[in-house]
């Protein structure tokens, strides 16, 4: 048995100051205050020496850590990443790649999971490929403008199987209801987001009841429609702000670039924080930085100098979001680990509770990590 003492605990709504935890066989066993526990004598002890230990976190949608794609490297991407506290990981294949590549891309991560040098892994988050052409990075080289149809996409489906966590997709794309139907046969509990999209709240509203609870990157890549002059009419943004069943997915950068501050602030008052997800987005770009973005160095931008996803982990993020909107080391850990496990279905972690799994990470007031345990092991 393993004996995490002298920790500071971060609960989903509230700290325990001077706590322990007892892991075994990679579960939570026990938490709670040291006054009140009996350290057993054999136990392995690990000393906080006063850190935060939350949750590991859990990022739901990334293309890449720390310089190196998942698709291309899903080893050495796993590793750098769990070097932040990310215990948890859904990599993301995006749209700009052809179906070939698609099936490829899978087939590569799925054979790091099998060889166990992709330990966090989570699921596969899909952005792809039927997404609205009009948005994105890299969108010129967006091969899936054609019209959706079975031959086209049923490998795919059957390539990545009960692996995907998430389908992220265009609501007004024509004839994507029979994607989406085809998805749930191979995996009935998958989810999907409105991504890339200009769709009406109709389009939208359509397909939750089909599985639809998530809002990808909120407030980037989703389209603003005027139906008169003048006139701003509802449209992504709105919606997923408006229906309290879908999650909002947020990249917290530095600057407040992705996400304005203020509208980082206003989300969180709209959504509460049960709705909230943290990205990372991170990405490997190397195009022109555009005039005004000197000195920028946690975003990407792509060969024509637009905005590609960040450079960024969790733990930044984090700290951008304690930044920007006063939350606190309880809210983001809420917002980078107990909800995106929630909203993807992943319910044996996310939060220090008895009977979850022992992913924890250990950091200090900014959000430092210090330590990182996954499966009951240090890492």
């Amino acid at each position: 048995m393993i004996a995490i003492i002298n920790a500071t605990l971060v609960m989903r709504d509230h700290y325990i100051p001077d706590g322990c935890i007892f892991v075994e066989d990679g579960k939570i066993t026990y938490f709670g205050e040291m006054r009140k526990t009996n350290i057993p004598a054999d136990a392995e002890v690990i000393d906080a020496l006063g850190a935060y230990v939350g949750p590991g976190f859990v990022d739901i949608h990334t293309h890449a850590a720390c310089g190196h794609w998942f698709y291309e490297e899903p080893e050495i991407a796993g590793e750098r990443i769990l070097e932040h506290g990310v215990t948890t990981v859904l990599p993301v294949v995006y749209f700009d790649r052809n179906k070939e590549n698609f099936l490829g891309d899978t087939k590569r991560i799925q054979k790091a999971v099998a060889d166990g040098e992709l330990p966090n892994f989570g699921g596969f988050y899909m952005e792809g490929p039927y997404m609205n052409p009009k948005f994105g990075a890299n969108r010129e080289s967006n091969p899936w403008r054609s019209p959706i149809r079975k031959e086209d996409y049923m490998d795919l489906i059957l390539q990545a199987g009960k692996d995907v966590r998430v389908w992220a997709l265009a609501p007004e794309r024509e004839n994507i209801l029979d994607f989406v139907l085809d998805c749930k046969k191979v995996n009935p509990n998958v989810v999907f987001t409105v991504a890339h999209s200009e769709a009406t709240p109709e389009d939208i509203e359509a397909l939750i009841p089909h599985g639809l609870k998530i809002g990808t990157h909120h407030t980037n890549a989703t389209g603003t429609l005027q139906k008169y002059p003048e006139c701003r009419t509802p449209c992504v943004d709105e919606t997923v702000n408006y229906n309290d069943s879908i999650f909002a997915e947020l990249i917290c950068d530095s600057r407040g670039i992705h996400v304005d501050p203020y509208m980082l602030r206003l989300v969180r008052k709209i959504k509460g924080d049960d709705r909230i997800i943290l990205i990372s987005d991170a990405c490997v770009f190397d195009g022109p930085i555009p005039e005004g973005y000197e000195g920028v160095d946690d975003i990407n931008f792509d060969h024509a100098g637009e905005i590609a996803g960040s450079k960024m982990t969790l733990d930044i993020a984090c700290r951008n979001m304690i930044k920007h909107t006063g939350a606190s080391i309880v809210d983001v850990f809420k917002f980078a680990s107990y909800n995106p496990s929630v909203a993807v279905g992943l319910l044996d972690r996310g939060e220090i509770a008895v009977g979850k799994r022992a992913d924890l990470v250990f950091v200090d007031h900014r959000m430092n990590v210090q330590k990182v345990m996954m499966n009951g092991e240090i890492q």
